[in-house]
């Protein structure tokens, strides 16, 4: 029996959160620079998109650039903006043949033009697509967030727009970059790091975790369906006994 064969489909996620790590190591073990991994890690996202859209996942969300990696050296950073803009363009007809909406989230003013341009470009062209929603984590953060939220919300506390004494995890929830999203059933990290990395801290608080020693250039859709498959065979308990989920 294959791989895909073995997923039972009323039971996979509503929505995966992917950590995509490993293309740097990759390049260096190829004797390249690391922009050479990440033009190769295109070919995954391509592969784990078109993937969610077939098996009818509704939310794919993609750690592409986090704040932090704004520190990484100059060269490195200005070729993954170029990379950005080249991949938009030439992957919006991909993203419309599989009826993927586009989303991003982040701060993404600290952006360059070029690149909100054409992020925004896709977004508003994909945006009548009903199928999977595609995110990208763009110069974001988990902690970035939650402070937005918190100023949010102190901003109309103060304004009298918002009674503090209404405030919990749903309402708190709906300032959050992922508003109106369901919060991530699994999450998957490629190259053998077993870390968050200031990813959905809030949204990831019961997801299931899935680490992989594949280096994100190399994951493909089998290396996807093994992380459903595992995924599959766990039970999520949410804090109750087993025997009451039973």
């Amino acid at each position: 029996m294959s791989l895909q064969d073995q997923l039972i489909k009323d039971r996979l996620p509503s929505h995966v959160a992917i950590i995509m790590d490993g293309n740097g190591r990759w390049a260096k073990k190829r004797g390249n620079s690391r922009v050479f991994g990440h033009k190769h890690g295109v070919t995954a996202v391509r592969e784990v998109t078109e993937t969610s859209a077939e098996l009818g996942i509704e939310y794919l969300t993609l750690y592409a650039f986090s704040t932090e990696n704004w520190s990484r050296p100059k060269t490195e950073v200005d070729a993954l903006m170029s990379l950005l803009v080249s991949t938009i363009s030439s992957e919006t007809k991909t993203l419309m043949k599989n009826n993927v909406k586009l989303n991003a989230i982040g701060c993404k003013e600290n952006l360059p033009s070029g690149v909100q341009k054409r992020l925004n470009e896709c977004i508003d062209k994909t945006s009548g697509n009903t199928g999977l929603t595609l995110t990208l984590a763009l110069s974001y953060s988990s902690r970035w967030e939650i402070l937005e939220a918190i100023k949010k919300i102190v901003i109309e506390v103060e304004d009298k727009q918002f009674d503090i004494s209404q405030l919990d995890d749903e309402a708190f929830g709906s300032y959050l970059a992922t508003q109106g999203m369901p919060d991530p059933e699994l999450m998957i990290r490629t190259s053998g790091e077993h870390r968050i990395s200031n990813f959905l801290l809030w949204q990831l608080a019961y997801s299931e975790l899935y680490f992989c020693d594949i280096l994100w250039p190399d994951f493909r859709r089998e290396d996807y369906y093994r992380a459903l498959i595992d995924y599959q065979g766990r039970e999520r308990r949410f804090g109750k006994t087993g025997d009451q989920i039973k």
